[in-house]
């Protein structure tokens, strides 16, 4: 590993997102400590080379860098600021990294109780998918001090394809709403546009086709359209999870008084759809809503 500074890194949250991303650190060459209130990714991070620890407190007592990739605020804030928490087990020189996907206003708090104990903290959520987790091509939006942000650019680098400093604690997950806020509206969006089409007789694919190259072509078009067209809603980001940052999008909104309308609208369709056993599907599962109303799918026409 010459030419690269191997550091003693803390992994807490190994699920979906997690666990690949633990393992790219590892693959770097860096030392790992994981842990996770569920045993499963633990086990397999041990095998993989990391060392288990029994706690969020034993995780940060071994580490210098501290990453959390938690479901959301209440967890982030247990985790860090909690009984036998990572600020419990804070040395000096030790350092955190949140990458989990949480409101701006906790990330404030939390980064407020770091600082107060000593600790810097710089977020960095990610977006990418398991994807983008597992083949280290993730995007992170960070914030924090930028001086903190340079120095831990080797440690994202091994998680990350492309990184951005958006300001200070906030902006990322700040950025990182923006990101969800539009992505599902998009879905929606061309859920209900698609509908639309099949409903009056042309085939889903051959409007993608005809409009995938135009201003209307995006990434939600060329991905998320096919899941639908091929009938696999497998997850690669939870439908859940996207109401999580939905939800984060609306409070966040509704605290600095900017309207809503859309973001609300569709976190309704999504809640609905949730409700009715599609909550650990991929969000793509959002245009089930479209097409259970118009009585159409929106699959591909059979050879």
């Amino acid at each position: 590993m010459e030419g690269k500074t191997i550091m003693k890194i803390g992994f807490i949250g190994l699920g979906v997102m997690g666990r690949p991303m633990a393992k790219n650190l590892l693959k770097a060459g860096h030392e790992l400590y994981v842990y996770d209130v569920v045993s499963k990714g633990v086990e397999e991070l041990a095998a993989a080379g990391a060392t288990a620890v029994s706690s969020n407190k034993e995780v940060a007592a071994n580490s210098d860098v501290v990453i959390t990739m938690l479901p959301n605020s209440p967890h982030v804030k247990t985790v860090i600021l909690g009984v036998n928490g990572v600020l419990e087990g804070r040395h000096e020189g030790m350092k955190i990294i949140d990458m989990s996907s949480i409101a701006p206003l906790v990330t404030k708090e939390v980064g407020q109780a770091c600082a107060e104990a000593g600790v810097p903290m710089l977020e960095a959520p990610v977006s990418g998918g398991e994807t983008g987790a597992i083949n280290g091509t993730l995007a992170l939006m960070c914030g924090g001090d930028k001086e903190l942000f340079n120095e831990m650019l080797p440690v994202l680098n091994a998680m990350a394809g492309t990184i951005t400093y958006c300001g200070g604690l906030g902006a990322g997950n700040t950025t990182k709403l923006v990101n969800q806020h539009i992505l599902a509206v998009e879905i929606a969006t061309v859920a209900e546009a698609f509908v639309m089409g099949a409903k009056a007789g042309v085939e889903p694919e051959v409007i993608y086709n005809a409009i995938k190259n135009g201003y209307a072509g995006s990434k939600v078009l060329d991905g998320k359209l096919a899941m639908a067209m091929d009938r696999d809603f497998r997850a690669g980001f939870r439908l859940d999870l996207h109401i999580k940052d939905l939800n984060n999008v609306l409070e966040t909104g509704h605290a600095l008084g900017t309207p809503m309308p859309l973001a609300s609208l569709v976190m309704d369709e999504m809640k609905y759809m949730s409700a009715n056993g599609c909550g650990s599907e991929d969000h793509s599962a959002l245009m089930k809503y479209y097409e259970k109303i118009a009585g159409v799918e929106l699959k591909r026409a059979e050879k």
